[in-house]
């Protein structure tokens, strides 16, 4: 079944930003895995002791333009909001609506952000006229045009025993907020309905995945985030796929994104 006019409307609008209020604006108008990567740059960064990677490094570790097959990667279209006014009704949840717009967890050291958005071929560029697109192609080519994977990935870095707390800061909220929470971005408010634990990718040293339920009168928008520790680095990623919604069909953080961000934490 496909989504009314309004999400399609509110979708194209919005499809390049990543964020809480893309699910809430839309709205009001119509664990831990084994992984095989081995810390930031190659060790298990869990001792006291250990130091946050530089701006300048963590820049260089990120994944960029031509790295990751089939995605166009670039700065994060409007940007990451800041951290304080990203806050969920209960503060044990704000990790997990604080990853879901790019936000890390926790208090790292230094961070940064990319945004990949999946390379398609626009189905509407071969119509020489509306008429080729009559009798209902039209609105299956815009969902087809809007079935690619958006996703943000934000590295942070952090000292000492930082990542770790900030990554059980997540699993933890995952469990407690299962039954879903209201949240705030910038006088902008929403609700989830349920979080939902996901398998993870298994890549870094640990990571929990999950996936957060806005219902809309148009029917439910899944969001896909999952945190990866490599050593003392923070992999946050941040997944939406309008076209795939519309349809209702099954997506999860993309994982070229993934594969590509991990090579390069090894």
């Amino acid at each position: 079944m496909k989504r009314s006019s309004g999400v399609r409307l509110c979708a194209a609008a919005t499809v390049s930003v990543l964020s809480f209020a893309l699910v809430t604006g839309c709205s009001e108008e119509a664990s831990k895995d084994s992984g095989s990567a081995k810390g930031a740059k190659g060790s298990d960064a869990s001792s006291s002791d250990a130091k946050a990677l530089g701006a300048a490094e963590l820049q260089k570790l990120i994944i960029a333009k031509g790295e990751v097959p089939g995605f166009k990667v670039g700065a994060v279209k409007g940007g990451i909001p800041a951290k304080g006014k990203v806050k969920a009704d209960d503060a044990t949840c704000d990790p997990l609506l604080r990853a879901l717009t790019g936000i890390a967890p926790g208090t790292p050291a230094t961070d940064t952000s990319r945004m990949a958005t999946e390379d398609k071929k626009d189905p509407t560029d071969d119509a020489t006229s509306l008429d080729d697109l009559a009798d209902g192609k039209f609105e299956d080519a815009i969902s087809d045009s809007l079935d690619l994977d958006v996703t943000v990935v934000t590295l942070s870095s952090y000292d000492g025993d930082g990542a770790q707390q900030a990554v059980r800061t997540v699993s933890d909220a995952v469990q407690a907020c299962a039954g879903g929470f209201s949240g705030d971005q910038d006088g902008e408010k929403g609700k989830f309905t349920k979080i939902a634990k996901e398998k993870s990718s298994g890549t870094g040293d640990e990571s929990v995945a999950f996936t957060a339920t806005n219902d809309t009168p148009d029917g439910p928008v899944p969001l896909h985030g999952e945190v990866v520790r490599h050593g003392n680095t923070l992999a946050t990623y941040s997944t939406i796929n309008i076209g795939a919604t519309m349809t209702e069909k099954a997506y999860t953080v993309s994982a070229p994104v993934i594969k590509a961000q991990a090579a390069k934490l090894k």
